[in-house]
């Protein structure tokens, strides 16, 4: 048992306390008591209302499920009025539209990629956070988007072939972006600025300017033989990178070496999904490495070529502007952080009495006191300078409990001397009742809203539990193109438009789960930008990049004024339960969904209990690399769990099936030195347990979260080890 420390009521472990007292506020004008004070207070005030909500939550779905239970056949609008009878769907107030200030420009004005990234994990953060720029070059000719054809193999040593076909590839984008005036990007010998405008020497001496000079925003160097110049198209910058010694573009005519494109606009540092935090020891490492971004500080050492190298947080960047004044840009990412869920409780800090806390009132006290660095000028650099702290807030279950976390913040600025309403919040469209209260959510949230995103995988989840008695769901394919699933993507960004997100607040999408598929991503993903979303989700910073030329592609703004003269979406087709309805699966269509959910299933769950890895990349059984985290999970978890309830399948064929993949995903990790088999002694295998707990418990899990199981036998681990 580690040490603690009593105070206030309170008994908080030591190294938590250490590190709140003797590294976080510091500097941040906090009485240190005040600070455990402020947090029995809300603890004694708000703890009772957190697990109000959370039994309502049970209650509602008890209803639900009785409902399908005694309603096998029924019409929609029957079953729409009795969500409304319960309260499961609330009354929608008058039109509204949304109020936030000082939100930056990132939240704002400026579409692009997201990435989202376990905070636990210095490097991973690190590289998130700097991926606001990142190379063109290297995105193109290190993935599949270049095809592998007529000589353009991804050897070891640089393939020039190959590289001349990624500079064909960037022109063709420089084209589309900017084009010059006259002729193409293709065409350009010399890059030079005149007057203050950009100039591209053709091949026949002729010089022409870019069809729209507003496009030229700067550069580096000698006006006449400029280091860099930089690029503006739909908010968004591009930069030339102009001379000798990078190996692509080295002979390249107009001497353009690199293209850097401006990327992952703002990042999401990871405290819930991607994390495996389940005791105080995994809590203050997530806080600590938070505190070292906000404060610029964090650092890394990584080994690259045989040689270790110190990872840290970029400069900005600075240029000369067209007016001879200098321009700076944000060298960084905006980071935003994604605190846990109310139903998430810690004993990292507990009542006299032992009864653990809301984990979520301990992660706004804490990463709210280490971002206050950042809004006092502390640290290295400024993340965000309008002088906001952005959270995102997961598995929120409609308005009330947006609204209970909406007064979180305000105890939470009272106690660090913050102004009221500095703290925003990031509303995640991933549970059932929030979508169909999407509006009354972003109501009650209205002057700190700067968030609101789909997210497929927990949705699906929610899904699946919520009508788990109305019967057998669709297969895992099926389930991406169901009616509800269409009407709820479209009905995300329908709403964020009517209640005026659009230069308020980001309306984001999903995660791209394939990150070594890069091709397909670039055929796909454009329908982010396409449906109106100004931030979409990616597993990369190459992917983000790469994505970054959708938001060329695509203004956004542009696109959301054409969609909101649109209706799209009836609110009863987000009512449509995806069932199998009578279709029939045959045997070979059963085993074959059996086996890709729980071989899924294992190859996450092995690494979570086993090291404490939350996010990675896990090969399905054909070997393609997947993104799990927590929400791909649930998902598989809740699927077998309701095949099982409905008799699609039976608890021996869940059994064999674990049984049979447990030994793919054993070889799958057979490189890994840290791995232990789980085949063929199933029984002693922690993390083969934990995964049969998570389906057959699956059914009686509110709302069908993983968290339970995952953090205890995560626990039993450490414990044996």
């Amino acid at each position: 048992m580690s040490e603690r420390v009593e105070l206030h009521g309170l008994s908080v472990d030591k190294d938590l306390y250490d590190l709140v007292c003797d590294e976080i506020i510091p500097g941040t004008a906090v009485n240190p008591d005040r600070f455990w004070a402020a947090l029995a207070g809300i603890v004694a005030d708000l703890e009772p209302n957190n697990r109000a909500l959370l039994n309502k939550r049970d209650q509602l779905q008890a209803h639900i499920d009785e409902w399908h239970r005694t309603n096998r056949d029924y019409a929609l609008e029957d079953y729409r009025d009795f969500l409304n009878e319960i309260g499961y769907i609330m009354p929608e107030g008058e039109p509204f539209k949304v109020s936030v200030a000082n939100a930056d420009a990132e939240i704002t004005r400026i579409a692009g990629p997201q990435l989202v990234v376990p905070v636990d994990n210095s490097r991973y953060a690190l590289n998130a956070a700097n991926a606001r720029w990142g190379s063109l070059y290297d995105a193109l000719y290190s993935t599949d988007v270049v095809p592998e054809t007529e000589g353009c193999k991804r050897t070891r040593r640089y393939n020039p072939v190959r590289g001349r076909r990624v500079i064909e590839y960037a022109r063709r984008f420089l084209d589309r972006a900017t084009p010059m005036a006259v002729g193409s990007h293709d065409y350009v010998v010399k890059y030079r600025v005149k007057s203050g405008q950009l100039v591209g020497v053709l091949g026949d001496g002729s010089e022409h300017s870019l069809g729209k000079r507003e496009r030229f925003a700067g550069y580096t160097g000698d006006p006449d033989s400029p280091d860099s110049i930089l690029l503006r198209h739909n908010a968004l910058h591009i930069e030339l990178k102009l001379g000798e010694g990078y190996y692509i573009g080295r002979n390249d005519l107009a001497g353009v070496y690199d293209i850097r494109l401006e990327a992952a606009v703002s990042v999401i540092m990871d405290c819930e999904d991607s994390v495996a935090a389940v005791d105080a020891s995994d809590k203050v490492a997530v806080y600590r490495n938070w505190l070292g971004l906000m404060k610029g500080d964090l650092t890394r050492k990584v080994v690259k070529d045989g040689a270790t190298v110190e990872r840290s947080l970029n400069g900005d960047r600075k240029y000369t502007a067209p007016n001879g004044r200098t321009l700076t840009l944000q060298g960084r990412a905006l980071m935003l952080l994604r605190n846990v869920g109310l139903h998430m409780y810690t004993d990292a800090v507990t009542t006299a009495d032992g009864r653990e806390i809301p984990e979520g009132f301990l992660d706004a006290m804490v990463t709210t006191l280490a971002a206050k660095h950042d809004l006092l000028g502390n640290g290295r650099f400024r993340n965000s300078r309008s002088g906001s702290i952005y959270i995102v807030k997961p598995k929120l279950h409609g308005p009330e409990e947006v609204a209970a976390t909406v007064e979180l913040f305000e105890r939470v600025e009272d106690a660090l001397g913050l102004e009221r309403l500095t703290i925003k919040i990031g509303i995640m469209d991933e549970e059932r009742r929030t979508t169909v209260n999407l509006k009354e959510c972003i109501r009650v949230a209205e002057q700190r809203v700067i968030f609101i995103n789909t997210g497929f995988l927990d949705r699906t989840a929610d899904e699946i539990h919520t009508s788990m008695e109305a019967g057998p769901v669709l297969t895992k394919s099926r389930l991406k193109k169901a009616p509800w699933l269409l009407a709820y993507e479209d009905w995300n960004v329908d709403i964020g438009m009517v209640t005026g997100l659009p230069r308020h607040a980001q309306i984001g999408k999903g995660m791209w789960p394939e990150p070594d598929n890069m091709a397909a991503m670039m055929d796909v993903k454009v329908n982010h930008p396409r449906a109106g979303a100004t931030s979409a989700w990616v597993p990369s910073p190459t992917a983000a990049t790469l994505h970054a030329m959708h938001y060329h592609r695509i203004n956004v703004g542009t696109r959301q004024r054409e969609l909101i003269r649109l209706s799209r979406v009836k609110p009863d087709d987000l009512l449509a339960i995806p069932l199998l309805d009578g279709d029939s699966l045959n045997d070979f269509e059963i085993r074959r969904e059996l086996e890709n959910n729980a071989q899924g299933i294992l190859g996450y769950v092995v690494r979570w209990i086993e090291q404490g890895i939350g996010c990675s990349k896990v090969p399905d059984v054909n070997n393609i690399n997947l993104m799990e985290d927590r929400a791909t999970l649930r998902i598989s978890s809740q699927h077998i769990a309701n095949w099982l309830h409905h008799g699609i399948v039976t608890r021996e064929q869940v059994i064999d099936a674990f049984m049979k993949m447990a030994p793919l995903v054993d070889y799958q990790n057979a490189e890994d030195p840290r791995y232990v088999n789980m085949a063929p002694d199933f029984d002693s295998s922690i993390p083969f347990q934990a995964a049969l707990d998570l389906v057959f418990c699956g059914r009686e899990e509110p709302n069908g979260y993983t968290e339970r199981v995952l953090h205890a036998r995560r626990r039993e681990y450490k414990g044996s080890a």
